[in-house]
């Protein structure tokens, strides 16, 4: 896991929200962007601070928790 913004360009990223998010107050969401080997992770109310990237490996692990729980 890597906590501090992406080295590469992530300009190019294509950013979506869930479809869960809460639609009365749309920039109060996780935006998440997919990459070749990476998953990006930021705030959408700060949409150029920091971001969170994992692998996809431990991205899906995440989800199958979430899910579960």
């Amino acid at each position: 896991m890597i906590r501090k913004a992406s080295t590469g360009d992530v300009s190019e990223l294509k950013w979506f929200k869930s479809s869960y998010s809460d639609s009365s107050n749309p920039s109060d969401c996780v935006e998440v962007a997919v990459a070749l080997r990476s998953i990006h992770i930021r705030d959408s109310k700060n949409p150029a601070g920091p971001q969170l990237t994992l692998p996809p490996t431990a991205w899906a692990d995440f989800i199958a928790y979430a899910t579960d729980n």
